[in-house]
């Protein structure tokens, strides 16, 4: 029997009710593993530098419980669609795979979407070798417990030369009922050349209260293209914690939009390895935060091998009493010569107390390459803003055009329209008396 101290005890028995439900011996020991891994570290504190910005006690002193199916009305999850994109579509509502609400015919030849539940059961040389073999959960306390809790998720499966065009939308739902817990699980296979879209979205129905803990893990073979989103609008009061783990081949090529619009605290790590030569990786995030949220970017690429290139630009808005953290780090190995990493961290502060704690990090052992850092912090600029208001603009136009300038370079690089236009009209809707922008709202 494992052991877990107070207050985690009620993880205990959540893991112990899911050791019910019938399995393989590999996903059994899996799970068993990580809960054990969880159990020894603990919930994180500001103590370990990687959490020293962020802290989750709001979380480690919360007893949730493992999210229950619902029903839930197509018209409620039509609003959090990819507007304008009729493509496959799987719906998870509190953590489990909704059939009902979920899109997945006319896939083109060699791809293969669905429940990873239903995979480990139906299909599972597919997914075991690769589920944990990206996520490590040594030294990672929340993916230590998703690993405990792995049961449902996605799995997106493109085999060698195969290219599908439209996105494949993974939409996790969570309903209004309180503090409860979901981990899920995303694995996504991307043969050798082939090409894929994946947009992750995270969404709270309401403003209840919930912990959404996910990992994604994704594979990219050789010359291979993925385009990678994460959208998070979860409710104002829920938690989020996600983790992206990429494993990049030769010649490939991996891009990462990370884009943050609701939470009171929210953290994305993305952890890529370039691992052949010739790859390319790029990570873009955005994110807009207000009241007194929290909103935690780490970023850590691993340059393996010669002649790959890394791309990173974040940039954040934050108003009123809102916190952001930025770390990102970028490891050049001493076998990757001729490496091209730039890395760009920007924030926009609306107010007198929003503050942002950034930490750009270079590594470097090889002796050709060329690698640059940056980060700036700022407020709108006064002369710009005279200047728009000289020229007839009210307040509130001429801020809203320089939070959109702010963010246009970001927007640009987004290939899906809905999402595109979704964001802009976010920064540029009305402002509110306090002079910041709305920058959380959930659709009607």
């Amino acid at each position: 029997m494992i052991q877990l101290a107070e207050p985690h005890a009620a993880y205990l028995t959540a893991f112990e009710s899911l050791r019910l439900i019938e399995t393989s011996s590999q996903v059994a020991d899996l799970r068993t593993q990580g809960f054990a891994r969880f159990s020894a570290l603990g919930f994180p504190t500001t103590k370990i530098e990687r959490w020293r910005f962020t802290n989750v006690a709001a979380i480690a002193s919360s007893d949730f419980r493992l999210g229950e199916a619902e029903e839930v009305e197509s018209s409620a999850v039509a609003s959090y669609e990819l507007e304008g994109v009729v493509g496959p579509q799987l719906v998870f509502v509190n953590g489990r795979f909704n059939a009902a609400l979920s899109r997945t015919d006319d896939l083109p030849p060699g791809v293969e979407i669905g429940s990873l539940a239903e995979a480990l059961t139906s299909k599972p040389e597919t997914v075991l070798g690769h589920l944990g073999s990206l996520a490590q959960f040594n030294s990672q306390p929340f993916t230590a417990l998703n690993t405990a809790f792995l049961h449902d998720g996605a799995v997106v499966h493109v085999s060698d030369h195969a290219i599908i065009e439209m996105p494949v939308h993974l939409l996790f739902l969570t309903t209004d009922t309180p503090d409860q817990m979901n981990h899920p699980r995303v694995l996504v296979i991307a043969g050798e050349n082939s090409q894929v879209r994946v947009v992750e979205s995270y969404v709270g129905v309401g403003n209840a209260r919930y912990f959404t803990n996910a990992v994604t893990e994704v594979v990219v073979r050789d010359s291979a293209i993925v385009d990678h989103y994460n959208l998070s609008r979860d409710s104002a009061a829920a938690y989020h914690i996600g983790s992206t783990h990429v494993r990049l081949g030769r010649s490939s090529n991996f891009s990462s939009h990370s884009i943050t619009l609701g939470g009171e605290l929210v953290c994305n790590d993305v952890d890529a390895e370039l691992m052949g030569e010739g790859g390319e990786c790029t990570l873009n995030g955005l994110y807009l935060v207000d009241a007194r949220r929290l909103v935690d970017n780490h970023t850590t690429i691993r340059h393996m091998n010669p002649h790959c290139a890394s791309h990173e630009l974040y940039k954040g808005i934050l108003n009123d009493e809102a916190r952001g953290v930025f770390n990102g780090k970028i490891i050049v190995a001493i076998d990757a010569q001729k490496t091209d990493a730039k890395q760009t961290n920007k924030a926009l502060l609306l107010s007198e107390d929003a503050q942002i704690n950034t930490k750009p990090e270079l590594e470097i052992f090889a002796d050709d390459v060329k690698c640059t850092h940056g980060a700036t912090v700022g407020q709108l600029d006064e002369d710009a803003l005279f200047y728009l208001r000289s020229r007839g603009l009210e307040l509130d136009q001429a801020r809203s055009m320089l939070i959109h300038a702010f963010a246009s370079d970001l927007l640009q690089r987004i290939t899906i329209d809905s999402i595109r236009l979704q964001l802009d009209a976010i920064l540029l809707q009305q402002l509110r008396g306090s002079g910041g922008p709305t920058i959380y709202e959930q659709p009607a």
